[in-house]
This record gives structure tokens, C-alpha cells and sequence, in this order.
């Protein structure tokens, strides 16, 4: 496999990862529901905080459907920061600082979800759970800035 063709399947990667974790944001309460309703694929750790999730979103749902609408945009967002992706999908050299700047997203992630995490009460576990999108983002992307120095070398 040719640097170019390794650069667009990880950006290929990104882009996947970014819409998947944005779009499921869209049925978040029959999304909870269906996973309450087999909690075999729970960890027993978890289930007790999935549940009380779960009931936050359906109550607050009933009671407050307009809050919904910023479950839309934090949707849309993701939708928004994987088009960011067309720039260096199409031309690597010339837009490797989207790159840079998503690897300074991944990074940022850490301090979010431990000092939001906590100050939400947010169990230890989920908190990790956010930091992995961080940690597993950075890895596509180190390859991507990596493969894309290589890419540039050749060009000189």
C-alpha cells in the first residue's frame, strides 16, 4: 500500500469513528432503553449507572423535550468536525495542520473528562471510557502525521 493510499484509509478511520460517535448521539433513549432491556451485555460495574442514565434521559425527554435539541447539535457537530477531513483526505501535504489540530483535540479530551467528569459526578469508569476516545484517536492520526512527513519528504 502506497503513503497516500495509507494517509486516506486512516483519515477513512477518523472520519468513521467521528460520524459513528456523533450520529448515535441522535436516538440516545431507545438507543439506553434497548441496551436496559439486555443487560447481559452490560458489565455488572455499570449497570446500575446506565440505568439511572437511562431514566435522566427518558424523564428529562418527557418533561423537557426541547433539551433533546442539544443531543441534535452535539450530533451535528461531529458531522461538522468530519468534514474538516475532505482538506487533508484530498491533499495531505498542504493540510497536515487539521491533522494537528485533531491530535490537540484527542489530547484535550483528558483534562475535559476528568475535570468535567468529576464536577458531573461522573463515574471513574465512563470518564476512561471518554479518555480512550482520545488515546485510540491519537493513534490514526500519529500514523497520519507520520505518513504525511514521508509523503512531503518525497516531494522536496
Amino acid at each position: 500500500m502506497n503513503t497516500i493510499t495509507k494517509i486516506r484509509a486512516a483519515i477513512l478511520f477518523i472520519v468513521l469513528a467521528i460520524l459513528i460517535s456523533g450520529i448515535t448521539v441522535f436516538p440516545i433513549q431507545s438507543e439506553l432503553a434497548w441496551l436496559m432491556a439486555h443487560p447481559e451485555w452490560v458489565p455488572g460495574f455499570a449497570r446500575e449507572w446506565l440505568q439511572q442514565v437511562y431514566l435522566a434521559v427518558k424523564n428529562t425527554n418527557t418533561a423537557y423535550p426541547m433539551l433533546a435539541y442539544g443531543f441534535d447539535w452535539l450530533a451535528f457537530a461531529h458531522i461538522v468536525i468530519a468534514m474538516a477531513f475532505i482538506g487533508p483526505y484530498r491533499d495531505p501535504v498542504k493540510n497536515e495542520w487539521v491533522i494537528d489540530w485533531a491530535m490537540l483535540a484527542c489530547i484535550a479530551v483528558f483534562p475535559l473528562a476528568f475535570i468535567a467528569g468529576t464536577a458531573r459526578q461522573i463515574p471513574l469508569f465512563h470518564i476512561l471510557i471518554d479518555c480512550s476516545f482520545g488515546a485510540v484517536g491519537l493513534i490514526p492520526l500519529w500514523l497520519c502525521k507520520k505518513w504525511i512527513k514521508q509523503l512531503s519528504q518525497k516531494h522536496i
